[in-house]
């Protein structure tokens, strides 16, 4: 198998697992009661920890098309590879809601992101999460790349954060993929365009933000 070919895998598989473990802990609590949103959130936290660990040497860990362009954008990876990496996060998504969908067929969201409130309330919010996690992202890594023992920690520890105290209003989505392979294969797609805009915008203002704060000779 080629280097991009192992690239690409890396991040289907990862995006795969995260959104099959994520929104499988909102669909089972959604069924039970028995997770608990606190539950969820350190669900989410858990899986992208263990997730940097296991996958970052081999794709970076991205597992998100709001970081793969954020990369993109701060000069740290290169434009042309972007959109196989979009692709293969949210083809993961998208099998991941798809093997869901077999297991819990009486679930009518599937773990989607949908606001509660107006919709322009959670497109701020999703802004303003993706640019702190982004941030946060650029702070950790080297390159491209989400590895090592800080990395996931402070990465892992940010996404539970924000799904914890954000995810009854807006979903604390911060992932296009995330809320694609949901929305996708439940068919609540009426909202979808928010989760799919506003990460990247955040993602986006997060590297002028690191310009800001961090001198060049600290910058990977």
């Amino acid at each position: 198998m080629s280097e991009l070919r192992r690239k690409l895998a890396g991040e289907a598989l990862g995006t795969f697992v995260l959104v099959f473990a994520g929104t499988g802990a909102v669909v089972v609590n959604d069924a039970t009661g028995a997770v608990t949103h606190p539950g969820v959130a350190l669900t989410f936290g858990l899986v992208v920890l263990s997730l940097i660990y296991a996958l970052g040497d081999v794709s970076g860990a991205h597992l998100n098309p709001a970081v793969t362009l954020g990369f993109v954008a701060a000069g740290r990876f290169p434009a042309g590879m972007a959109g196989g990496y979009v692709a293969a996060q949210l083809a993961g998504a998208a099998a991941a809601s798809l093997l869901l969908r077999a297991l819990f067929p009486d679930s009518p969201t599937l773990g989607a992101t949908l606001p509660l409130g107006p919709p322009g309330r959670a497109f701020v919010l999703e802004v303003v999460l993706t640019w702190f996690l982004m941030l946060v992202v650029l702070c950790v890594s080297t390159g491209a790349r989400e590895k090592g023992l800080t990395a996931g920690l402070a990465v892992g520890a940010v996404v539970g954060l924000e799904a914890l105290f954000a995810g009854p209003i807006c979903g604390a989505s911060m992932n296009p993929a995330r809320s694609f392979g949901p929305a996708a294969v439940s068919g609540h797609l009426a909202h979808l365009w928010l989760y799919l805009l506003a990460p990247p915008l955040g993602a986006a203002l997060a590297v002028p933000t690191f310009a800001l704060i961090r001198p060049p000779e600290a910058r990977p």
